[in-house]
C-alpha cells in the first residue's frame, strides 16, 4: 500500500509542477500590446496627441521604423502646435469609436491655429531674415543701442541653417525646420532606420515625428504599452509539486524499507519430506560399499584453524562462513548487487529535488500574489499653493539644464575660433555685445584671456517664467563642483519665439557674500514684474538710474541709503577707478593739458525682474560707463602710453580730439517688496569693455 500512495504522490507532483510551468509558458499571454499609426497622406511631420500615447495604461514604447535619419521628440502639446504653425503636418488622435485617427493639417490651418495658440507670437513665414544684417555687426558700430533691440523681429531666427528664410519662399520655409536642437522639446531621441522610445508621458503632452523637416515623416508608426504577464499560481503550484514529490519520495523509501525488513515477499514452502531411514550398507554393490568405506569421516570443525594455510599453500579465506555458496567474495558481492539498486534510487532522487527547488526559486515576483503592502505614513513637507489659472513653467528643471549644458557647450567653441556669429546664436543684448569687443581685443592682442566658460557642474536654482506665450525669459544659477576659482554665475535666458533658441542676455558672477533670496520651485514658475510695478520698494525700470546716481553722487546721493553694503563697495570701487584714471594724468604732466568727464547711464536693454517668495524680486540691469579724456588746447594731444587695449580698439597710437572709454555693468538685485524695510541687496556684477573711439 506504500508503494500506491507513493506513486499517487509522484502523479500529483508532476501534475503541479506542469501547472506550474505551463502558467509561465504556454498559458501566459503577451507581454505588450501595439496600435499602429496609419498615415495616409504623406508630411514632414506627424504629432501624436497625448491620447494615442495614453489610450492604455503603463509605460509607452514608440516604435518608428524608416530608412535613413528618424527624429522624435515630446513636449508640450500647445508648444508643439505653436512650432508647427504655418507647416503641414499629419495629427494622429483618438477618435470617438476609440480607434486612432491620423488627420492631414495644411500649412494654412495650422498657421491660423498656431496665431490662437501662441498669442501675439508672429509665424515663422513673417520672420524677416536675419542672416543679412547679423546683429553682432550692428552692435559693435553703436554699443549702446545694440541692434537686437531695435529689430525684435529678428529674434525669431529659425532653429536651424539648413533651408535660410531669405533664399525660399515662405511656404517652403515652413514645411523646411528642422525640429532637431530645439530648445523647445522637453527631450528627443534620433536614430536610423529604427527607432525605438520608451517613455511615460503625462497630460498635456504630445510627440512629434520628423528627418529633417524637408523629407517627408517616417509612416511606419506604432505605439505599444504592457500587458499584465503576473502568474501568481505558478509559484504556488511549482512549489507544492516540490512538496508533494518530497513526499512520494518519503513513501517510496519507507516502501522499499517495509519490504527489506519483511525480508521479501513470502513463497509456499514444499510439502512434509518422509522420515530417514538408515541406510544398510551391506545391500549396497561391492563397488559402492568400496568408496563409502574408504571415505574418512569429516573432523569437526576447528575454530581456531579458520586462519591456517591450505594444502596448496594458499591461506584460506577468512570471509568464508557456513551457509555460502561458494567463498566470501561471493557474499559480498552479491550484498553490492542488491544495494545497487537502492543507491540508485537516490541518487535520482537528489536532481529531482533539486530542479524543483530551482524551478520554485527562479520564479520571480510576477509567479507569487502579491499581498498590499502597507501604506508609508507622508512625510511632512512645505505647501506651496499654485495661484487658479496657473500657467505652465517655460521649461522643466532637466529642460533648463539641458539648455544651460548646450549654451556653455556652443560659446565654448565660439570662444576657441572667436566666431561671433556661432556666439550669437546663443548671445543676445549686453552678453552679446561684451563678447564682440572680446573678440576684437583677442584678434589684436592674442595673449589676451579668454573669458571663461559657464559653469554647469551644480544648477542650484532654476526659475523659469510661467507663461504660455512668447517671449519666455528663464533665470539660472549655476557654479562649479570641481574649481573653487570659479565663482556661481547668475544669468537670464530668453526664448523669443517657438522656432528660436534660448539665448543668454544678461550674465554676472555672484558675489561670494551674497545671499540669493527664496525663489519658486521650478514645476511652479514664476512671473515677470512690470516696468512700472509699484509693488516692489522701486520700480524696476528707476533702479539702474538710482545706482549710477548713488555712484556718482556717492554717500551725498538720496538712494544711497537703499542700496546693501555690496553695492556700496561696488559704486566706492568705480568712483575709485575714476579717480585712478585722473591721478595717472597727473603723473604723466598732462593734468593741466587735458580734463576728463565720466558719466554712468542705464543702458538701453530694459531691466529683467522676476518675482521671488517674499513679494520681492531680482532685478537685472544693464549699465554703461563713459569715460572721456579730451585735450584742454588745441597744441596738445591724447597719447595712449601703453594703453594696448585703446591701441588695438581704435588702430591709432594717439588723439587730437581725444578719446572715450566705455564700460558695461551687469548687475543683478534682491529688491524687497513694497513697505520693506529690507536694503537693496547686490547678488551678482560684471563689467566688461565695450569701446574705445577716437574723438572726431
Amino acid at each position: 500500500m506504500r508503494f500506491v500512495w507513493a506513486v499517487v504522490a509522484f502523479v500529483l507532483a508532476a501534475g503541479l509542477i506542469a501547472a506550474g510551468i505551463a502558467q509561465r509558458t504556454i498559458f501566459m499571454g503577451p507581454s505588450t500590446q501595439e496600435a499602429a499609426v496609419a498615415v495616409e497622406e504623406p508630411a514632414p511631420y506627424v504629432l501624436l496627441d497625448g491620447d494615442v500615447l495614453r489610450e492604455h495604461p503603463g509605460a509607452q514604447t514608440l516604435l518608428v521604423r524608416g530608412d535613413g535619419d528618424i527624429f522624435a521628440a515630446y513636449g508640450r502639446t500647445a508648444d508643439m502646435e505653436a512650432w508647427l504653425a504655418g507647416s503641414s503636418y499629419n495629427h494622429a488622435s483618438v477618435g470617438a469609436d476609440g480607434d486612432i485617427d491620423v488627420a492631414f493639417v495644411d500649412a494654412a490651418e495650422s498657421g491660423d491655429d498656431g496665431g490662437d495658440t501662441a498669442g501675439e507670437t508672429p509665424a515663422p513665414e513673417e520672420t524677416p531674415a536675419v542672416e543679412e544684417t547679423p546683429a553682432p555687426e550692428e552692435s559693435a558700430a553703436t554699443e549702446e543701442t545694440p541692434a537686437t533691440e531695435e529689430t525684435p523681429a529678428a529674434e525669431a531666427t529659425p532653429a536651424t541653417e539648413e533651408a535660410p528664410v531669405e533664399e525660399a519662399p515662405a511656404a517652403e520655409t515652413t514645411t523646411g525646420r528642422s525640429p532637431v536642437g530645439s530648445d523647445l522639446w522637453l527631450d528627443s531621441f534620433t536614430d536610423t532606420d529604427s527607432l525605438i522610445a520608451d517613455m511615460q508621458l503625462p497630460e498635456g503632452v504630445s510627440v512629434i515625428i520628423a528627418r529633417d523637416g524637408t523629407a517627408d515623416a517616417p509612416e511606419d508608426i506604432a505605439v505599444s504599452w504592457p500587458l499584465d504577464t503576473s502568474t501568481p499560481l505558478a509559484g504556488p503550484l511549482l512549489s507544492a509539486g516540490a512538496a508533494m514529490l518530497l513526499v512520494g519520495l518519503v513513501l517510496y523509501v519507507l516502501a522499499i524499507r517495509h519490504q527489506r525488513r519483511g525480508r521479501g515477499p513470502r513463497r509456499k514452502g514444499p510439502g512434509p519430506l518422509p522420515p530417514t531411514e538408515p541406510i544398510d550398507i551391506a545391500q549396497l554393490p561391492p563397488a559402492e560399499r568400496a568408496v563409502i568405506e574408504e571415505t574418512p569421516s569429516a573432523p569437526a570443525p576447528d575454530t581456531s584453524a579458520t586462519d591456517a594455510p591450505a594444502p596448496d599453500g594458499k591461506p584460506a579465506d577468512a570471509s568464508a562462513t557456513p551457509g555460502s555458496d561458494t567463498s566470501g567474495r561471493d557474499v559480498r558481492t552479491s550484498e553490492r548487487r542488491a544495494s545497487a539498486p537502492a543507491r540508485r534510487r537516490r541518487l535520482l532522487a537528489i536532481p529531482a529535488i533539486a530542479l524543483t527547488a530551482l524551478i520554485a526559486t527562479g520564479c520571480s515576483a510576477e509567479s507569487w500574489p502579491q499581498f498590499g503592502e502597507g501604506t508609508p505614513s507622508p512625510s511632512p513637507t512645505a505647501t506651496i499653493i499654485a495661484p487658479e489659472n496657473q500657467k505652465p513653467p517655460a521649461v522643466t528643471e532637466a529642460q533648463a539644464k539641458r539648455i544651460l549644458q548646450e549654451v556653455s557647450a556652443t560659446l565654448s567653441d565660439a570662444d576657441a575660433a572667436m566666431d561671433i556669429d556661432l556666439a550669437a546664436t546663443r548671445l543676445d543684448g549686453p552678453a552679446l555685445t561684451a563678447r564682440t569687443t572680446e573678440y576684437a581685443l583677442r584678434t589684436a592682442l592674442p595673449d589676451t584671456t579668454p573669458p571663461a566658460a559657464i559653469p554647469t557642474d551644480e544648477v542650484e536654482v532654476v526659475l523659469p517664467e510661467a507663461t504660455d506665450r512668447w517671449p519666455r525669459t528663464v533665470l539660472l544659477l549655476s557654479k562649479s563642483s570641481g574649481d573653487d576659482t570659479i565663482p556661481p554665475v547668475i544669468l537670464t535666458m530668453t526664448q523669443q519665439d517657438p522656432w528660436s533658441n534660448y539665448r543668454v542676455d544678461n550674465m554676472a558672477e555672484m558675489s561670494a557674500d551674497a545671499a540669493f533670496p527664496k525663489v519658486a520651485a521650478a514645476w511652479l514658475g514664476t512671473s515677470l514684474i512690470p516696468d512700472d510695478s509699484a509693488f516692489l520698494s522701486i520700480r524696476p525700470a528707476d533702479l539702474a538710474t538710482m545706482f549710477a546716481d548713488a555712484v556718482d553722487e556717492g554717500e551725498q546721493s538720496a538712494s544711497y541709503g537703499q542700496f546693501d553694503e555690496l553695492s556700496q563697495n561696488l559704486a566706492q570701487s568705480i568712483r575709485d577707478s575714476r579717480q585712478s584714471v585722473v591721478q595717472n594724468l597727473a603723473d604723466n604732466g598732462a593734468a593741466e593739458t587735458s580734463q576728463t568727464s565720466f558719466d554712468i547711464v542705464p543702458a538701453d536693454p530694459a531691466p529683467v525682474s522676476m518675482a521671488t517668495l517674499d513679494s520681492g524680486a531680482i532685478v537685472a540691469v544693464s549699465l554703461i560707463d563713459t569715460e572721456s579724456v579730451t585735450p584742454t588746447s588745441a597744441d596738445a594731444v591724447i597719447r595712449f602710453g601703453d594703453n594696448a587695449q585703446a591701441k588695438a580698439l581704435t588702430g591709432v597710437t594717439e588723439s587730437a580730439k581725444g578719446v572715450t572709454t566705455k564700460y558695461e555693468f551687469q548687475l543683478f538685485f534682491s529688491v524687497p517688496a513694497q513697505g520693506s524695510s529690507e536694503q537693496i541687496r547686490l547678488l551678482a556684477v560684471r563689467q566688461d569693455l565695450l569701446s574705445v573711439e577716437v574723438i572726431k
